[in-house]
């Protein structure tokens, strides 16, 4: 467990050397995903739907504030419902500028719920945004949420009677008009997911606020099962079919994502969690302190090992050859250096103290030392004289 919290520090170091250049690659692939769905689903204008068209947009809006993306595609999608029918632009222009009303009022900077909750619905996964925003997020995202859910089933009914529309041409222009607010609108499927989404939010909202041991986890799991109870009453109440196997594996990716969640925002040690009680004047205080799991990341320390130098080879038979030399000169006469040591001593100087040998550049271990002074005295036979 130790080597995930080591990791996390080092995923929070390098997003904190880089964060602009992750942001703006988070930002790119945002736009991508939201234009190309958009395009993917609704594409009844070629030029617009075209893949240049979507790669230049994402690039373009990965330089502006995130909020330009959301305004890139409304404006995406009314271009492709001008060209289904003016019937669908006007309800859809309506609907978009309500919501604009409300969004920019009350939540202009989330856009990321936004944009991710159209993308939830896309993938299958929707039940992860209520569990994920309930964790990180203050009751106002409910908004954003809700806007985001109401463009999916909108473009969701584009996309099933496109072919309808255009077939009726303009006669019948508010028919279409009533005929297409009220399939929005009175969409018994959406309006269940959004109160699923808001008691889900409201469930973990209410549980991660709370002192009790593992807070976050309890709440991701009673939000996920909240969402499936509601999501299947609502559907038996309603006559309403939901795909229960989509539904249990979204709650499933839903607790997946919440835990991770609280891996990166609320790791704690419970173990060491002290309850503190002090008073004022005017209060009585009871405070919970946990304390957070941190740990230190290990640095990288290099150790530098320095090559084996060679072994110097000795020529056995040359050093014989010296040691005999010397021998015999040594039993003849003294040499110069010794006559002069002993003209000194005669004149009563000092003699200079006898330099010993030099040391060499290479320092040898005393193994070795003592491993070559044997060798070397085997071989010249010094041990039997």
């Amino acid at each position: 467990m130790e080597s995930l919290f080591v990791l996390r520090g080092r995923l929070q170091e390098v997003y904190a050397r880089n964060s602009k250049i992750i942001d703006k690659a988070i930002q790119f692939v945002l736009a991508l995903v939201t234009f190309y769905l958009i395009n993917h689903n609704i594409g009844f204008m070629k030029m617009a739907a075209s893949p240049a068209a979507t790669v230049a947009l994402a690039v373009i809006c990965t330089f502006l504030p995130m909020v330009m993306i959301v305004i890139a595609a409304t404006a995406l999608i009314l271009a492709h419902t001008f060209s289904v029918s003016l019937a669908t632009l006007a309800v859809t222009a309506i609907v978009f500028l309500v919501m604009y009303i409300f969004y920019f009022r009350l939540t202009p900077k989330m856009t990321l719920i936004v944009l991710l909750t159209p993308i939830a619905f896309a993938f299958k996964i929707p039940y992860v945004i209520p569990v994920a925003f309930g964790l990180v997020s203050a009751p106002v995202s409910l908004v954003a949420v809700a806007c985001g859910t109401v463009v999916f089933y909108m473009l969701k009914y584009v996309k099933s009677t496109a072919a309808v529309i255009e077939g009726s041409g303009a006669k019948g222009l508010m028919t279409q008009i009533s005929a297409y607010a009220k399939q929005v609108f009175q969409s018994k499927e959406m309006w269940i997911v959004i109160v699923a989404f808001i008691i889900c939010f409201f469930v973990v909202y209410t549980l991660r606020r709370q002192s009790m041991d593992h807070a976050w986890k309890i709440a991701v799991v009673a939000g996920a099962v909240a969402d499936v109870v509601v999501i299947a009453a609502g559907d038996i109440a309603l006559g309403v079919h939901t795909s229960y196997g989509t539904l249990i594996v979204g709650s499933i990716a839903a607790v997946i994502i919440g835990l991770v969640l609280e891996f990166f925002f609320f790791s704690v040690d419970y173990a060491r969690s002290e309850n503190l009680q002090y008073e004022d004047d005017e209060y009585y205080y009871f405070v919970k302190a946990i304390p957070k799991i941190s740990v230190a990341t290990p640095e990288k320390t290099v150790k530098r090992i320095n090559e084996r130098q060679e072994t110097e080879i000795i020529d056995t038979e040359e050093v014989r050859r010296k040691a005999r030399r010397g021998g015999a000169v040594s039993k003849k006469a003294p040499s110069g250096k010794e006559t002069s040591r002993k003209a000194m001593a005669a004149d009563g100087k000092k003699p200079a103290p006898k330099r010993g040998p030099s040391a060499k550049g290479r320092v040898i271990g005393n193994t070795e030392q003592i491993l070559l002074t044997q060798s070397m005295k085997k071989d010249l036979n010094l041990d039997k004289e």
